[in-house]
């Protein structure tokens, strides 16, 4: 249960509810598409609407049952008021649930860094089995780490792709450049495009969560066994220079 928010929304508060819905994600077994498609849409409806900070827990609640219905997943909307320990009950859920559908004109279908990454990733499945799979896990780690921090949202979801899997590979082979011309023609993508990007999520991954806030729902998630443990790899402190200038052609 994640206690009721007061005060005003900062992006710390909001970082605080994006880790819980991590949670409920898990919790549910909704896939990853799910959980970036109901932040996605928890950005969309506060850069738009207007909501009491007391109510951001439902926004992002209801964000998920929408982005699960969208996704095909058949949970009750009892579930989503039970998860929130009946703090909102299901007429509420219901009722938020018409506001975002309606405030977002029923445009639910927009792409997240998890729709570029599925593309990226091909690129790189040549090989190594295992390591294609470690670095996919990684990808996705990074990504998802890439949610609590609303800087994020100021980069194209193609871009925070790229920059996941700039710093994915840079994890997992510090000493090979990470970026590649055949990486730069599939994604589109320069470096130097990337660069500021880079830096926020190689930051986010250095300390496994948002800044300042206690829960690591994410790094816990991706300490498991099965995903490989990529949130226990260490990563460099500093990305050198070189790594960050544009290849030459």
């Amino acid at each position: 249960m994640l206690p009721v928010t007061q005060g005003p929304i900062t992006p710390a508060t909001r970082a605080k509810v994006v880790d819980w819905l991590v949670e409920v994600a898990d919790e549910f077994k909704l896939l990853a598409d799910t959980l970036h498609l109901a932040v996605s849409y928890v950005d969309r409806f506060l850069s738009v609407g207007v909501i009491i900070p007391s109510e951001l827990q439902l926004l992002g609640v209801t964000a998920l049952l929408v982005a699960a219905k969208y996704e095909n997943d058949m949970h009750k909307v009892e579930e989503y008021s039970d998860i929130t320990d009946n703090t909102y009950t299901k007429q509420q859920v219901v009722k938020m649930e018409a506001e975002i559908l309606n405030l977002l004109k029923f445009e639910m279908g927009s792409p997240t860094a998890r729709t570029f990454l599925r593309r990226y990733i091909t690129v790189c499945r040549r090989g190594d089995r295992a390591k294609a799979k470690k670095l996919e896990f990684m990808c996705s780690y990074l990504a998802e780490l890439s949610l609590l921090d609303y800087d994020c949202t100021m980069f194209k979801p193609s871009v925070v792709a790229a920059a996941c899997l700039f710093v994915a590979r840079f994890t997992i082979s510090p000493n090979t450049r990470p970026w590649n011309l055949t990486l730069q023609q599939k994604t589109g993508y320069k470096v130097s495009d990337l660069d500021c990007c880079i830096l926020t999520i190689h930051e986010l991954q250095l300390i496994g969560r948002y800044p300042g806030l206690e829960e690591e729902a994410i790094k816990v998630k991706y300490s498991h066994y099965e995903l490989e443990s990529v949130s226990a790899m260490a990563s460099p402190r500093k990305i050198p220079e070189y790594f960050l200038k544009d290849i030459k052609q």
